[in-house]
């Protein structure tokens, strides 16, 4: 590891600046530290790095094996692998012995924060405020606002740089009809991404109703489920899908996880990626089956003394509308999809697990407006090496913006997969270097996902055969 970082001048331009550390940047910040050559910082306006801390619930495991970390899938000899974290604290045999391949969230966590505390160039506590391009001295000025401990305005900065990276992820999606209850104070209506904060609260609650239909609505109707009596479970658990449906996990559909379908699928149309977009749920909104199985043991251990546990499972449904009864309860309007059916759900509390969108980034770059380059939807395009798609005034001067986990729309259901983290960073690193820093694997699917030509193959002309001329006498 090399602790010390290359010296800068103030108003030097960096090669690299990083806006937000989340496990993508972090991926970046981890693989960009032994390219000595390389100026690279990384700005974080929380006080320090937290994975979903909210989510960390006892047992819950990452749905990715352990190779997926920050950088091993790009560069297995690096100092910051999962592996060289459990030698780091002497817990190799122990982690042998258990034999996981998917490890526990918790300990995802606690792996990138350490990291994230021993990898230079890391610049918590550090918000950034504007992205804009000086066409004077053909560089981006990055503005931020240092904060003290309580999260306040402690001093302004800006620096400059050839290449911004944006890392900024993702932030928790409130359906309409519900964003009134989650903002009144009162009875708790509150996204999964809190769990943990508000668990005591929710357990002694008379009646709580889980929204969401994915691994994160299953882990918390599973949590809470072993955590309330026999009997007297009182839970509802409501999904929009069509099914409590399985992730897709065969060895062929995790293919879809690859580099090589990642290249396909930004080669397509706009139109074709926009309708695979609503097709692929299964692929990351599923359950995992161990997370299914482990509900269906529970609920099945409660009926062993006779009767049913108080749950409600029911798919195919969606909340068209909610209110407050008095202080004290919620009442949720309800249709269900196939039957055409409505009714009424009257509860005591209310968890969101309704997933994350991107963060929007017209704040961060309402400066670049201007030089941005936009799709028939208005979503920024973005290129094969994960660059926004800028003005030639801008990209001519070498000067770049690339996103992390912001360009599902282009690159596909891979974009928030842990797995792609260090082949994308590493990627947007031999590109920004020009070199390849880390060699990449030309092929890493055994599935072909389109014809390799998609022209017609034309045969070659034949060539007429040359005819010796006949001689008179002959």
């Amino acid at each position: 590891m090399n602790p010390h970082p290359p010296h800068h001048e103030p108003d030097a331009p960096r090669d690299l600046v990083g806006i937000g550390i989340g496990p993508f940047n972090l991926s970046l910040a981890a693989l960009a530290q032994p390219l000595t050559s390389l100026d690279a910082v990384f700005y974080e306006q929380r006080p320090a790095f937290g994975w979903h801390p909210g989510l960390l619930i006892d047992g819950a495991t990452v749905q990715v094996p352990f190779l997926a970390d920050l950088v091993t899938l790009a560069d297995p000899t690096s100092d910051w692998t999962f592996l060289n974290y459990l030698r780091t604290r002497e817990r190799l045999f122990p982690f042998y012995f258990a034999e996981r391949f998917h490890i526990q969230r918790a300990e995802y966590d606690a792996y990138c924060r350490w990291v994230a505390e021993n990898l230079p160039g890391l610049h918590f506590s550090h918000q950034v405020d504007a992205v804009r391009f000086n066409p004077e001295r053909d560089v981006f000025e990055v503005d931020f606002t240092q904060l003290d401990s309580d999260g306040e305005a402690e001093a302004l900065g800006r620096t400059y740089a050839k290449n911004v990276v944006l890392g900024i992820g993702t932030e928790p999606y409130v359906p309409e009809p519900l964003k009134p209850l989650v903002e009144a104070p009162g009875v708790p209506v509150i996204h999964a991404t809190d769990y943990l904060d508000h668990r005591k609260r929710l357990l002694a609650a008379e009646h709580v109703t889980v929204v969401g239909s994915g691994q994160s609505g299953a882990e918390i109707f599973l949590d809470l489920l072993r955590n309330r009596p026999t009997g007297h479970e009182r839970l509802h658990w409501l999904g929009r899908t069509e099914a409590f449906a399985p992730m897709e996990y065969s060895k062929l559909g995790l293919e879809h996880f690859t580099p090589d379908y990642t290249r396909y699928f930004h080669a397509l149309s706009e139109s074709v990626r926009d309708r695979l977009g609503t097709t692929q749920w299964q692929l990351h909104r599923g359950i995992d089956t161990d997370t299914i199985a482990a509900i269906h043991d529970e609920l099945y251990r409660r009926t062993l003394h006779g009767g049913w546990p108080d749950t409600v499972l029911t798919p195919g449904v969606r909340v068209r509308t909610a209110g407050r009864i008095a202080t004290t309860k919620i009442e949720l309007h309800l249709e269900h999809t196939q039957q055409g059916t409505r009714s009424r759900l009257t509860t005591d509390a209310v968890v969101l697990a309704t997933g994350h969108r991107e963060r929007p980034l017209d704040r961060i770059l309402a400066g670049l407006d201007p030089y941005l380059r936009r799709d028939s939807r208005e979503r920024p395009r973005v290129d094969e090496h994960f660059r926004l798609v800028l003005d030639p005034s801008v990209t001519g001067a070498d000067c770049h913006v690339y996103v992390q986990n912001a360009e599902r729309h282009t690159h596909g259901v891979g974009t928030p997969d842990l797995g792609l983290a260090a082949w994308r960073s590493a990627t947007i690193l031999n590109t920004v270097t020009g070199k390849d820093a880390y060699p990449l694997p030309t092929r890493t699917a055994f599935t072909t996902f389109g014809l390799e030509d998609r022209l017609p193959r034309i045969p070659t002309a034949r060539t007429a055969p040359v005819l010796t001329p006949l001689v008179e006498g002959r």
